[in-house]
């Protein structure tokens, strides 16, 4: 499946349109019967909000937003209330420059439990170009824990080694601390939130956690940014253990993803959205 860019070389107004191909049966057959349907657009750190719309062919969207009856003929995705394109936003997520229009964005496509469409790219045709530019997408792109470390995560430290290596150093010193002192007799009495010690440690490696609120998300407003990518924002949950985020996980329906920063992984099968950083596997990694 691949978007068709139209209305070439008006990306300053906002103009670009961009139209499905070759879309799957049972895209076809959600967008039928949705008529219309909110966009999540896959970034490399993960799903985020979007203001974009997926409108199938016999509809259109009202003045309220919603859809009508509308023969367009042409399954398509709208700005909604954004004032840019999807191919716009694809250019800011991914880093892709602005010298010429995209011929086509391939894309694949997948249904978030609660019904907004998932829209993932995977390559990049620019116009005139004779090569696609492949988008490569990273699993679990925010993990960090003894079953898996993101490939994200390891070329943030690397490059941030390679830059400024004391900062990185101090960082790895913070983190072994906090975790070395978790692992004492007597930490059973510390509070979840202690771990917020190793904040200063993050923020070097690329983590700003926003402050501690204990409900709902214990830090709401916090953000990533890594290498060139631009800040995500995203929910830090902090857990002595990733087990306990137990009810973040059966009401989940917030976008886009959230991270569980945690001093022991211990839950089984997390929701696709749900990432997990254990402070002992980074600080070992930092250590090396």
């Amino acid at each position: 499946m691949h978007l068709q860019q139209t209305k070439a070389e008006s990306r300053a107004s906002g103009g670009p349109q961009y139209c499905f191909h070759d879309v799957p049966k049972p895209v076809k057959e959600f967008l039928r019967n949705r008529g219309a349907c909110p966009v999540v657009l896959q970034t490399p750190y993960g799903i985020a909000r979007s203001p974009f719309v997926a409108v199938d062919r016999d509809h259109k969207l009202g003045k309220d937003g919603r859809p009508v009856p509308g023969k367009v003929g042409h399954d398509r995705i709208q700005q909604g209330d954004g004032e840019q394109s999807i191919g716009e936003a694809i250019r800011y997520w991914y880093g892709i420059g602005g010298g010429r229009d995209f011929e086509t964005i391939d894309v694949e496509s997948t249904i978030h439990p609660d019904g907004h469409f998932i829209l993932i790219p995977t390559a990049v045709l620019m116009r005139g170009a004779k090569q696609k530019r492949i988008l490569e997408r990273i699993i679990a792109p925010l993990s960090f824990h003894r079953h898996y470390e993101s490939r994200l995560w390891r070329e943030q430290i690397d490059a941030k080694r390679r830059g400024a290596a004391p900062e990185v150093a101090w960082a790895a010193s913070q983190v072994r601390r906090v975790v070395e002192e978790h692992q004492r007799p007597t930490a059973s009495h510390i509070l979840e939130s202690d771990l917020l010690r190793a904040s200063g440690a993050l923020s070097v490696l690329g983590l700003d956690l926003g402050p501690y609120l204990g409900k709902g998300y214990d830090c709401a407003d916090s953000q990533f940014q890594f290498g060139k990518w631009p800040i995500y924002p995203c929910p830090i949950e902090v857990k002595k253990r990733s087990q306990g985020f137990t009810y973040q996980v059966t009401k989940y329906t917030r976008l886009p993803r959230a991270v569980v920063l945690c001093m022991e992984h211990n839950l089984k099968n997390p929701p696709e959205h749900i990432d997990i950083i254990e402070l002992p596997t980074l600080a070992e990694y930092l250590s090396r």
